[in-house]
């Protein structure tokens, strides 16, 4: 059997066609001071503000909470959480400077708590932000377990914002690896392991596949400093929805000829779960959690401010990603 995403409970194209629904009917825009900066359906949303913007990203943990709690372990799970949204800035060049925490829960532990306030703390000096509030909620009933989520402020001049509108044919991709399976996927990999193995087998690869399944999302402050040295035209964050996510930084055609290094947790997954690469590549970040799209003249500074970095591609043609030669859908 070929295992699916949305067999697992996620129907990419049907999250894109609700999501749609509901963007339609945000027509409303502030009138006076401080209107909207850009469209909506970027990584973030900006807000004009002087000589600046700025930025509003959200986000929360997922399921990756469900492998948490089956470890009994949650003192990475707000590295996560910040990452997925401080990642959203990096990608137009936007410092993260504040965040506030959501935590909707059916019963309260003083203990989970405790954990979850240690990993949001790292990851905000991770990315040099502030942890300026937040909100808990009770919701039995409603909640079933505990749904950690959280929303970044971020600040840059309009003139160093980057969204993608340069990108140009015989542009250079430049990929950065991926710590793992990130915050994405996990209804998926959550399923496979549910199916065919426990958390706490051991791989081949040295730790259980709990321990991989946790490993916290990268936050890629580096992005900020690339940025600043060396003509950036667009950057993407490879979340939910895998390579697809290219599309969100206009009509052009990104090709991914040279992947980079795919990590075994990934190749055990498809492995067990009979997965196709296009499924893989639509679902996962295989091993490339971040994208540099620059002129060829740019590649030797983006490479060396970022030693783990590789070009994998390059930017051609018609609109569309595709993955040595094969369009993903």
């Amino acid at each position: 059997m070929n295992h699916t995403y949305r067999e697992a409970g996620v129907d990419i194209s049907l999250e894109a066609t609700a999501v749609r629904a509901l963007v339609d009917q945000l027509t409303y825009r502030r009138r006076g001071a401080y209107p909207m900066y850009s469209a909506v359906g970027h990584f973030a949303g900006l807000i004009e503000f002087g000589n600046h913007v700025l930025a509003l990203a959200t986000d929360g943990v997922g399921t990756k909470m469900l492998i948490a709690d089956a470890l009994g372990d949650w003192s990475t799970v707000g590295i996560d959480c910040i990452a997925m949204n401080a990642n959203d800035l990096y990608v137009m060049n936007i410092e993260p400077v504040a965040f506030v925490d959501y935590i909707a829960t059916d019963a309260l532990s003083k203990e989970k708590m405790r954990q979850i306030g240690i990993g949001l703390n790292a990851g905000a000096e991770l990315a040099n932000l502030s942890l300026v509030g937040g909100e808990t909620a009770t919701l039995k009933g409603l909640v079933n377990g505990l749904d950690l989520a959280g929303t970044c402020l971020g600040i840059r001049e309009k003139a160093r914002v980057v969204t993608g509108e340069r990108i140009a044919e015989g542009d250079s991709i430049i990929g950065v690896p991926s710590s793992g399976v990130h915050s994405n996927g996990l209804s998926l990999a959550r399923h496979l392991v549910e199916l065919y193995a426990d958390y706490h087998d051991r791989m081949p690869f040295g730790r259980t596949l709990g321990e991989e399944l946790l490993t916290p999302t990268r936050i890629y402050a580096e992005a900020l400093r690339v940025a600043d040295a060396a003509e950036v035209h667009g950057m993407c964050h490879i979340t939910g929805g895998g390579l697809l996510n290219l599309t969100r930084l206009g009509p052009f055609g990104f090709n991914i000829d040279e992947p980079l290094e795919i990590p075994p947790i990934f190749t055990w997954m498809q492995e067990v779960g009979s997965v196709e690469d296009e499924e893989m590549y639509r679902t996962f970040n295989m091993g490339m959690g971040y994208v540099y799209v620059v002129p060829e003249s740019a590649v030797p500074g983006v490479l060396s401010a970022v030693p783990d970095a590789r070009v994998v591609g390059s930017v051609h043609g018609s609109p569309g990603v595709r993955l040595q030669g094969t369009e993903i859908r």
